[in-house]
């Protein structure tokens, strides 16, 4: 069996199951929860990294990231990885591999930006431990509820 086969794609309304919109519902219920949590954990994370001297100066110094930053571009990509759970329900026949896979690849990504942004180590490093904050709330609560929805 080839491990990339996906030949059980989904293809009726809302997963084609009885219940499938519910089930859609749901998770996204669950997602902009574990969404909120992600928020307000890196905020609290980069709350407490500039509280020990991180100073969050990018660009050679041109510019501070703010913490009101952090809480908004954690919603919209913790929303994003909401969205790719939803659609893996909907369309895939194995839909929390599917996203474990998918949103570990786009946090490994992710952890290239910082490095790109000419800080100091301490702010470089600080950003990196950043990016993992939301994946380590999301990804294992998005991945539970898509497995509790798949059976």
């Amino acid at each position: 069996m080839n491990s990339t086969d996906d030949t059980g794609v989904v293809a009726g309304p809302a997963g084609g199951r009885p219940g499938g919109a519910h089930r859609l519902v749901g998770l996204a219920g669950i997602g902009l929860v574990a969404t909120l949590a992600s928020m307000a954990a890196t905020t609290l994370a980069a709350a407490l990294a500039q509280a020990l001297g991180v100073d969050f100066e990018v660009f050679d110094g041109d510019e501070t990231i703010p913490l009101p930053g952090f809480t908004v571009v954690t919603g919209f990509f913790s929303v994003v990885g909401v969205v790719i759970a939803v659609a893996l329900l909907r369309w895939s026949a194995r839909p929390a591999e599917r996203f474990v896979w998918t949103a570990i690849a786009l946090t490994v990504i992710s952890l290239v930006p910082p490095f790109l942004f000419g800080a100091n180590a301490g702010t470089t490093t600080a950003l990196i431990g950043l990016h993992l904050v939301p994946a380590a709330v999301m990804i294992p609560i998005l991945a539970r509820g898509l497995r509790a929805r798949t059976g």
